[in-house]
């Protein structure tokens, strides 16, 4: 029997309450990520024009060590906090006592402290490295490289101070917050790299990749200065501290806090996924990490622009979808395992496990929609939209074909993101162990098929999205089987093939693909020589694809109208 309000009326549920604020998390940051790709990408086009395919080849690479450094100092941190109640029970203990009946925010805080202590090391041995891997002719050529590295190990540093703030807004829902910061951040950067590459290019100034390091600074101070406002503000009203505070004043060895600080559970779940945090960065980034090897820096140049491009959906889109999903989940598997463990019987599966079931193959079911459009015609406009883009000095490079290839990878992200995102919140330490290690074993595999295809048979960057692609698949089986088998022990059906369109849908893109084909003419991946062609080209792409469009929402319109009705709050019963 449902819990009903004063008025009679049944009250939401704790679960459908993290649910609700989860999926309008999640289109709060689509929309943000909407607007600010849309402002990023304006002016990258004003970028293109001053840069050649060497100098993006190598801004590319110190993304890679920026990323890298935050990639170690907090993705690890950033799961175990999710996954577990920092010091819940003991703030249970404590409600009679207002100095300690935030202990559990504070505790999130003060883990947050360790990302800072991790990262600057960090940044000062990753830099080290990047610069004895660097050629006497690439920093020859190459002006402001050592100042630009520099900048980003600064920037990395600053990102990571407002860690702190982050990681306790995240754990109480705080969208708009982060919404709020990621916006004036994208703003800022996109302002001064436009701003500082224009102002050279009118003086006749090579400053190389300055304009991206000082952009990528301002990005870290607006995420800093954001952060910590509105911490300072969340601090103040549920009485904690943004700064690193003591939690325990009893021994450390009966203390659930280790050097009085930092929650003892948390710091060992987090340190069991280092490892697999470790192997998966080497997998996300392993593609500039080869190709830096195996090809010149015209080429990497070259696979940077199919990978922003082509990459630009899954950042847009999909990692939103898989942050916020990956905060649910692990929310209501936790539920799950909660109900199951006091149930009486076993064998009847909870309703959170039901509900967990149904929205991951609807959120699937939606992945495979989105790319069956994505591969049925992105591999023939993708050209002429680059045309239309980067201009034609990049005509010659390749660049067309590796972005056609990219549209059959765009999928696998794509699943590949929700899946790993769904087995980060319900895998035990032993599971992730054994994700760790296959993982390891398809990133072997991804380094031979990437020296097969680019040195064998030379495919240039075209064999690197095939690489990648093989790679990925991997990983997408080992999930499926993974998720299937731990449905499976909850006695909840999952089957995979449910996310399939329907035949009538699959069928429409089969024909639009060879129609679409047919229509652009020329050899697939061709960029077109001027801009008239190119929207010429695109208008007969659009011809093909508003039938195809509107057969596949006929032959889906009943889970569309479910997933709108989801959307909508009216899809789940309170």
């Amino acid at each position: 029997m449902s819990a009903k309000d004063a008025a009679g009326k049944p009250t939401p549920s704790a679960g459908s309450d993290t649910s609700t604020r989860a999926m309008r998390g999640a289109s709060l940051l689509i929309l943000l990520q909407i607007v600010s790709r849309a402002v990023t990408f304006v002016a990258n086009q004003v970028l293109l024009r001053f840069l050649t395919a060497q100098l993006l080849g190598v801004a590319t690479q110190l993304e890679v060590y920026y990323l890298s450094v935050l990639f170690f100092a907090r993705e690890s941190l950033r799961v175990a906090i999710q996954r577990q109640d920092t010091g819940q029970d003991d703030q249970k203990n404590d409600d009679k006592n207002p100095t300690k009946s935030n202990r559990s925010a504070q505790a999130v805080v003060n883990l947050g402290y360790l990302a800072i202590a991790l990262g600057i090391p960090l940044a000062i041995i990753f830099g080290k490295l990047y610069l004895g891997s660097l050629s006497a002719d690439t920093l020859k050529s190459t002006p402001n490289l050592v100042v630009s590295l520099y900048i980003y190990a600064l920037a990395s540093v600053l990102e990571l101070i407002s860690e702190p703030a982050f990681v306790v807004m995240q754990t109480r829902l705080q969208f708009g917050t982060r919404a709020t910061a990621e916006s004036v951040a994208t703003f800022s950067r996109c302002v001064i790299t436009l701003a500082t590459a224009v102002w050279s290019a009118r003086r006749g100034l090579e400053v190389g990749v300055l304009p991206f390091a000082l952009g990528q600074l301002s990005y870290g101070a607006g995420l800093l200065a954001v952060y910590a406002w509105h911490g300072a503000g969340l601090a103040r009203r549920e009485n904690f501290s943004l700064l690193p505070t003591r939690l325990s004043t009893t021994s450390p060895s009966s203390s659930p806090f280790a050097l009085t600080y930092f929650y003892r559970p948390t710091l060992r779940l987090a340190s069991s996924m280092m490892a697999q945090s470790i192997v998966k960065h080497i997998l996300t980034q392993g593609d500039t990490f080869l190709v830096s090897v195996l090809s010149s820096p015209t080429a990497q140049g070259v696979y940077a622009l199919a990978n922003n491009y082509g990459g630009l959906a899954a950042r847009l889109l999909f990692q939103p979808i898989e942050e916020s999903s990956r905060s649910y989940f692990s929310r209501l598997t936790t539920t799950t395992t909660t109900t199951t463990t006091s149930s009486s019987s076993a064998s009847s599966p909870s309703t959170p496990a039901k509900t967990a079931s149904k929205s991951l193959l609807s959120l699937l079911r939606s992945y495979a929609l989105l790319s069956l459009l994505i591969t049925t015609l992105g591999p023939a406009a993708a050209p002429s939209l680059l045309s239309l883009i980067a201009g034609p000095r990049w005509a010659s490079s390749g660049a067309g074909q590796c972005l056609s290839a990219y549209m059959y990878y765009i999928p696998l992200l794509a699943f590949n993101g929700i899946a790993e995102a769904f087995v980060a919140s319900v895998a035990t330490d032993a599971q992730v162990h054994r994700q760790s290690a296959w993982m390891g074993v398809f990133s072997l595999g991804f380094a031979g098929a990437g020296y097969v295809f680019l040195r064998v048979l030379d495919w240039g960057a075209v064999g690197l999205v095939v690489a990648n692609g093989m790679n990925m698949a991997c990983r997408i089986v080992w999930c499926a089987v993974f998720i299937r088998g731990y449905f499976a022990r909850l006695g909840v059906r999952f089957e995979v093939l449910e996310i399939m369109p329907r035949p009538l849908g699959m069928a429409a893109g089969a024909v639009a693909s060879q129609v679409v084909r047919r229509v652009v003419g020329g050899e697939m991946g061709e960029m077109p020589s001027g801009a008239r062609e190119a929207i010429a080209q695109l208008v007969r792409v659009a011809a093909v694809a508003v039938p195809f469009v509107l057969v596949l929402m006929i032959s889906e319109r009943k889970f569309l109208t479910e997933s709108y009705r989801a959307l909508r709050g009216r899809g789940q019963n309170a």
